[in-house]
C-alpha cells in the first residue's frame, strides 16, 4: 500500500545584497522544469513588495519574471505602510497554495526578517497605532535621530543600529505600547529558524569580501544608469511611506551621492554575511565567483539528498 504523494520540498534562497540570489532561482528553476516541475519565486525582500521601487531595491525586471514566475513583488503602493506581520499572512498563503497545487515555492531574498515570517510560526509584534508612529516621526525630525536613539533602554540600544531610523522609531513605539523590541540573533532572537511551517532547506549564498564589493558597486552603478534617483524623486512625490524611504539609497539618490550609496550596501552586504553564516538550518553554498548555473547545480544535488533523507524518515 502506499501513502499519498508528499508535497514539494520547500526551497529558500537568501544572501547578501548583489550576490545574485535571483539568477541562481532562475537557474535551478530551470533545472526543476526539466525534470517536470513548475516552480514559482516567492519575493521576500523588503523593499521589493512596493510598487515603483523595482530600480531602487533590485526587483527582478521584465525578462527575468519572463524565465521565472515572481510573486509579492511591487504589489504594495508606495505610500502606504507595510510590515512583516502583514507580509507574513500574503507570504504563507502564496506558499500553502503552491503546496496544496504540487508546485515547489522558491522562496527567494535577502531580507531576514521576511524570510523567517514566511517560513516559520514566528513571534511578530503587534501593528503600531497611527498617532504613536506619528508621534515618534514629529519627535525624530525634531530631536534628531541620535537623541531618540540614546532615549532607548540599554538593551533595545544594543539590538538596534543608531543610523538605522526605522528600526529606530520602531523600538520607540513598541516601547510606548508597553511592548518589547524583538531581539536580534545577538540577544537571543532568530533572523532564521530551523522550525518551519513545511518541510524545507534553506540556501545561504556567500561570497568573498572583494568580490562582493565589486558585485555591490556594479550593481549601484547599475542602478544609477536606469535611472534609479528618478524612480527616488517620483516615489517621493508620491508620498513615500516610512517603511518604503528605508529603502537603501533612497535619500541619497535624491541627493546624488553614489559613494553613499556604495557604503551603505557594502556595510548591509557584510551584516547579512555575518547573519548567514552564524544562523542555524542554513546549509551555506559558497559562490566562489562561480557562475550561477553552477550554484543551482549544486543546490539542487543538496536538495536530492535532503528528498532522500526525508523519504527514508
Amino acid at each position: 500500500m502506499t501513502g499519498l504523494p508528499q508535497p514539494p520540498l520547500l526551497v529558500a534562497i537568501a544572501g547578501p545584497t548583489g550576490v545574485g540570489k535571483t539568477g541562481v532561482a532562475i537557474e535551478l528553476a530551470g533545472l526543476l522544469r526539466q525534470r517536470g516541475e513548475d516552480p514559482v519565486a516567492i519575493n521576500c525582500d523588503s523593499m521589493q513588495v512596493y510598487e515603483g521601487l523595482a530600480i531602487l531595491s533590485g526587483a527582478p525586471g521584465p525578462m527575468e519574471r519572463a524565465e521565472l514566475e515572481h510573486r509579492l513583488t511591487g504589489f504594495v503602493p508606495v505610500d502606504e505602510q507595510f510590515s512583516a506581520g502583514r507580509y507574513a499572512r500574503r507570504a504563507r498563503e502564496e506558499i500553502d497554495s503552491l503546496l496544496a497545487e504540487g508546485r515547489r515555492p522558491l522562496v527567494v531574498g535577502g531580507t531576514g526578517l521576511y524570510q523567517r515570517a514566511a517560513l516559520s510560526e514566528m513571534d511578530l509584534r503587534p501593528p503600531v497605532p497611527p498617532e504613536t508612529r506619528a508621534e515618534v516621526d514629529a519627535e525624530i525630525e525634531r530631536d534628531g535621530l541620535e537623541a531618540v536613539y540614546a532615549r532607548l533602554p540599554e538593551n533595545a540600544r544594543a539590538s538596534v543600529h543608531e543610523n538605522d531610523r526605522l528600526r529606530v522609531a520602531r523600538a520607540t513605539e513598541l516601547l510606548r505600547m508597553g511592548e518589547d523590541p524583538a531581539p536580534d540573533h545577538e540577544g537571543g532572537g532568530e533572523l532564521w529558524t530551523a522550525q518551519l511551517r513545511h518541510p524545507g532547506v534553506i540556501f545561504g549564498i556567500t561570497e568573498s569580501d572583494e568580490v562582493l564589493r565589486t558585485r555591490i558597486e556594479a550593481r549601484v552603478e547599475e542602478m544609477a544608469a536606469h535611472g534609479a534617483d528618478q524612480e527616488a524623486r517620483l516615489a517621493a512625490a508620491a508620498g513615500a511611506s516610512r517603511t518604503a524611504r528605508a529603502a537603501i539609497g533612497f535619500p541619497e539618490f535624491l541627493d546624488g551621492d553614489l559613494d553613499r550609496i556604495k557604503l551603505l550596501h557594502r556595510r548591509y552586504g557584510r551584516r547579512q554575511m555575518t547573519w548567514m553564516r552564524r544562523m542555524a538550518g542554513v546549509q551555506i553554498v559558497e559562490r566562489d565567483g562561480r557562475a550561477d548555473g553552477e550554484i543551482a547545480d549544486e543546490i539542487l544535488e543538496r536538495i536530492d539528498i535532503q528528498v532522500a533523507q526525508r523519504n527514508c524518515s
